[in-house]
């Protein structure tokens, strides 16, 4: 059994998306009284977005997880203004947002290249502060990532999703046939004729009460917000997580993942969604899929089905629903092209949103009213009194 926990442990347990860092800038140096020397400003400390980073290999190659910038040189003789101490950058991956221990927002890192700065070096001593140098800033900061993908895979657990990733794209997540395979987020990449690649992140199954932080909810839920689109996975046969839960039909399953994204955070079901039924090589899946549809073309009659406090309070409008056999690849080709087609109608959309706001914006600028000329009149001669004398 030991042995057990501890292979799960290194094929899993090398997965970091939060991580909480010591940073102190660097001390300014001492001015230089009696010559009116400056001293050098400390060091500032960064997070970085950096190419072939991990939350993991900054908690492995900084074992006491402390990032401390240089201090700043003294005023000397030969050297009236001290040098700046060296600053210190923590190279991470694109997709971290940084924040301090009161959850105040300090950045984001977007894509690679981006910094945001988490310590601030003091001042080097000068003659506004009687030659003496002021300390570096000091707190502990949190690094949490959010992935970065096109497509979110959404469901409940053993709804096939990983299966779904490994027949659409060239991932090899882990497969069972037991709830809860999944327990760290997975990217795949779908591969099409002409190059195009859409990246689709398969995370980790959620449960009722996800928005409450239930079985990690909020660890699993925050990848949600990176994505682009989401795409809602659910058996056609409904599931139930485990013998003393109640049983949930499809329809009941797409009711109450909305519902949890809700709660968790309202503004994610803005995002496009596509439905993903799976599972349709079983038996008597074809009845069940046309009572689902008609379920979901009629969501107000059958409210009723739902628990009363986990009726959403917007029902989501799917673009697309793809019935498949993830298993047996049924659907499969269909299912990634109307992905692509998704994501380019929401490009599209997006170019167009930008074009209107540059015709309104350039509208107001030719419709506003010109300022009114001021008075002319000759200039002031470059020599002797001026007119208003």
């Amino acid at each position: 059994m030991v042995w057990l926990s501890r292979c799960c442990f290194r094929k899993y347990g090398n997965f970091v998306d939060h991580l909480r860092v010591y940073v102190k800038g660097g001390a300014g140096g001492m001015g230089l009284p009696r010559l009116g020397g400056q001293g050098g400003d400390g060091g500032n400390v960064w997070v970085v977005a950096s190419k072939d980073f991990s939350l993991r290999k900054i908690k492995d190659r900084h074992l006491d997880k402390r990032f401390v910038a240089g201090v700043g040189n003294n005023s000397t003789v030969r050297a009236l203004k001290g040098q700046k101490g060296a600053d210190v950058e923590i190279p991470a991956p694109p997709g971290i947002t940084v924040t301090d221990d009161n959850g105040k927002v300090l950045g984001a890192l977007n894509v690679l290249g981006d910094k945001v700065r988490v310590a601030r070096g003091g001042r080097g001593g000068s003659f506004h502060s009687d030659f003496l140098p002021s300390k570096g800033q000091t707190r502990h900061v949190r690094l949490d990532l959010k992935l970065i993908a096109d497509m979110g895979l959404v469901g409940f657990p053993n709804a096939g999703k990983s299966t779904l990733l490994s027949a659409i794209s060239h991932a090899k997540p882990e497969i069972a046939s037991y709830p809860f395979t999944t327990i760290k987020p997975e990217i795949g990449k779908v591969m099409y004729d002409d190059h195009r690649q859409v990246s689709v992140a398969d995370l980790p199954g959620l449960i009722e009460g996800a928005h409450m932080n239930k079985g990690l909810g909020h660890k699993f839920l925050k990848h949600v917000e990176r994505t682009k689109q989401l795409l809602f996975v659910v058996d056609v046969c409904g599931f139930q997580l485990a013998s003393h839960s109640p049983f949930r039909s499809a329809f009941q399953a797409v009711q109450l993942l909305t519902k949890e994204i809700e709660l968790y955070k309202e503004e994610l079901l803005s995002k496009p969604a596509i439905l993903v039924v799976n599972k349709m090589d079983l038996p008597e899946a074809g009845e069940k899929l046309d009572e689902l549809m008609h379920q979901l073309d009629n969501k107000e009659d059958f409210c009723h089905l739902l628990p009363e406090d986990m009726v959403p309070r917007h029902f989501l409008t799917f673009r697309h629903t793809v019935p498949i056999s993830a298993s047996c690849g049924q659907g499969i080709a269909t299912l990634q092209q109307l992905v692509r087609q998704s994501l380019e109608e929401q490009e599209a959309e997006a170019t167009e949103t930008q074009r209107q706001d540059k015709l309104r914006t350039l509208r107001r600028a030719a419709t506003s009213p010109l300022p009114a000329p001021a008075a002319t009149r000759p200039a002031n001669p470059k020599w002797g009194l001026s007119y208003d004398a």
